[in-house]
């Protein structure tokens, strides 16, 4: 459908560092992030104004061993540097495929990246350039889906998109149940209480008090966050 409108006009895409892994053991699969990018690029030229935070799992995991019995703090501080690696590689191939793209971190690493700015993140999204924003909240023991959740409300995204390897939230595990059946919809509510693991409880009741609609989707399903932002029947929707 050329014509097609989307539903969304400013959307925050949570994208996890596993979702760069594909089926490497750790670190960025160049095909997986082209093909990421390819699924971005599409959105952004419907005119979408697309905000990204990315994870680090698929870097931090191949260091965990040596994090075993290191202080919290520290074990997440090196957690936020591998979305910041992760966040310059996304948006390295947006700029290679022609999509403007702005790194901003919530910490200080003038020397790569922008810090995170409320105001120039706005003015960015308002020009068209997908703004990639890297080390969750900035502070430890919050994980990058409750940086979402933040980054969601502060950019006033219509739509926060939580991008996974299944197409939605199911009633069970579906690698392991073949009856689970996929949830159409839920209510933040529900989420919590049936514990569906759709996103941590703080970045859910964020998402719940601040009224904002989730999504969540396959990542790896082709044209699948296209028809997300088409306001198809695409994943799981999460409201109040």
């Amino acid at each position: 459908m050329p014509d097609a409108k989307p539903a969304f006009q400013r959307i925050l895409l949570k994208l996890s560092g596993e979702a760069l892994m594909g089926d490497d053991a750790y670190g960025i699969n160049p095909e997986v992030i082209d093909r990421i990018v390819g699924e971005i690029k599409e959105v952004s030229r419907m005119g979408v104004q697309i905000g990204v935070v990315i994870g680090g799992g698929n870097i931090f995991r191949g260091i965990a061993p040596s994090a075993v019995g290191m202080d919290r703090a520290t074990a997440d501080y090196m957690g936020m540097l591998a979305t910041i690696m992760n966040a310059l590689a996304l948006g390295d191939a947006l700029r290679r495929a022609g999509v403007e793209a702005r790194v901003q971190s919530a910490l200080r690493v003038d020397a790569v990246a922008e810090p995170y700015i409320r105001g120039r993140a706005l003015r960015h999204l308002e020009e068209g350039k997908v703004v990639i924003f890297a080390a969750g909240t900035g502070n430890p023991f919050f994980t990058t889906d409750t940086g979402a959740a933040l980054r969601g409300r502060e950019i006033n995204a219509d739509l926060v998109l939580k991008a996974t390897k299944v197409d939605g939230v199911y009633t069970a595990d579906p690698m392991k149940d073949p009856t689970a059946t996929r949830y159409s919809s839920l209510t933040f509510d529900e989420a919590i209480v049936k514990n569906l693991k759709v996103m941590d409880a703080t970045a859910l009741a964020l998402c719940r008090d601040q009224q904002l609609r989730l999504n969540v989707f396959s990542i790896f399903k082709p044209g699948a966050l296209k028809r997300v932002i088409l306001g198809e029947d695409e994943g799981t929707t999460v409201v109040c």
